[in-house]
């Protein structure tokens, strides 16, 4: 089983041709709304890579709530440990250009009422495997990461978007995951933590038990990069679930990756 503490937003996206520079206003060439958060996309294509998952967040009393966790209820997410709370919604403002590139701004709204404690000790048990972010409030993340690892489950950390990770919580985790950017603030004194280094089109590395492991992607028409990492995330995640070594769930997890900038949009519909 994999367990999701993270955020569900809806996505608010609009294609443009350029994305605007500080100060500028461009037409854009369409809009659709989306399910979105990281939280939300990585339960997702954990999901979708075959895991058994559980959501645990927040969204809010508001007409947002129920297309932002409309996905994850069409493929079987388990939403029990969801809390519905009296702030909005979150959502996320994208634009993403011609060549697929993104720009995002997140408003965490019922996010930052997530709690650790929503999540049983019953789903923290050996053999699990508890899949977090940093859209929801760092504390919450800590706890929840400290009482999973005295508990014997496996804890994969996305160090997104970018702070600075309290030592409490790299000593609780066995994977984080970050881009080069997330790499440089998260992980200044990371230890002897291992990492997926998140490469963009290069693909992904591996640096687990003083090893280094490369992978690269399958080529793809790219349409739109926004989740890539979330399904990096999700599949490698639901991987390393089934027992896979964690080289071979890196190779799932880039291939996941790649696939997701193959449509519009942070989640593929179950």
């Amino acid at each position: 089983m994999v367990v999701v503490f993270g955020s569900i937003n809806l996505d608010l996206v609009a294609r443009v041709d350029e994305i605007p520079a500080p100060g500028e206003t461009l037409l854009g060439t369409s809009f659709v709304t989306a399910p979105g958060g990281k939280g939300g996309n990585q339960a997702l294509a954990a999901r979708l890579a075959g895991a058994d998952v559980v959501m645990a967040g927040a969204v809010g009393r508001d007409a947002f709530a129920d297309a932002a966790i409309a996905n994850l209820l069409d493929a079987g997410v388990d939403l029990r440990c969801l809390a519905r709370v009296g702030v909005p919604t979150g959502v996320a403002l994208i634009n993403v250009d011609a060549r697929g590139e993104n720009a995002i701004t997140v408003v965490p709204g019922a996010n930052a009422q997530a709690r650790a404690s929503q999540v049983p000790d019953e789903k923290l048990v050996a053999g699990n495997t508890l899949l977090m972010q940093l859209e929801v409030p760092v504390r919450e993340v800590v706890e929840l990461a400290q009482r999973a690892r005295s508990r014997g489950a496996r804890v994969v950390l996305n160090g997104a978007p970018a702070t600075t990770l309290p030592p409490a919580l790299l000593a609780s985790v066995d994977f984080v995951v970050v881009n080069e950017h997330e790499a440089a603030t998260c992980l200044a004194h990371h230890g002897g933590a291992n990492v997926v280094l998140t490469l963009g089109a290069a693909g992904a590395r591996l640096q687990w038990n003083g090893t280094s492991v490369h992978e690269a992607p399958p080529r793809v028409e790219v349409v739109d990069t926004t989740g890539a990492g979330d399904a990096l995330c999700g599949a490698f995640a639901a991987a390393l679930d089934r027992g896979l070594a964690p080289a071979a769930a890196l190779r799932e997890g880039v291939r996941a990756g790649a696939l997701a900038c193959t449509f519009h949009g942070a989640q593929r519909g179950a």
